[in-house]
């Protein structure tokens, strides 16, 4: 399983070292871009199964592209 947590950067350098004086645990720090990507593409994820269950309309595939 993986899992995202967020500690005050004062208190990382211990998160850290806990996490990884356990044997079962792999940690490693990532950046708080790659953070903000993760949690957008998790967004966008969720966001396309409403759009397929009907939820949530979604922009026709031209207006999409035109915005780019």
């Amino acid at each position: 399983m993986k899992v995202i947590i967020e500690v005050k950067d004062s208190k990382a350098e211990f998160v850290m070292e806990l996490l990884n004086s356990l044997s079962f645990v792999k940690a490693k720090p990532i950046t708080d871009e790659k953070a903000i990507l993760i949690e957008e593409i998790k967004e966008a994820v969720k966001n396309v199964k409403l759009a397929r269950q009907g939820k949530l309309k979604a922009k026709p595939l031209n207006e999409l592209l035109n915005e780019l």
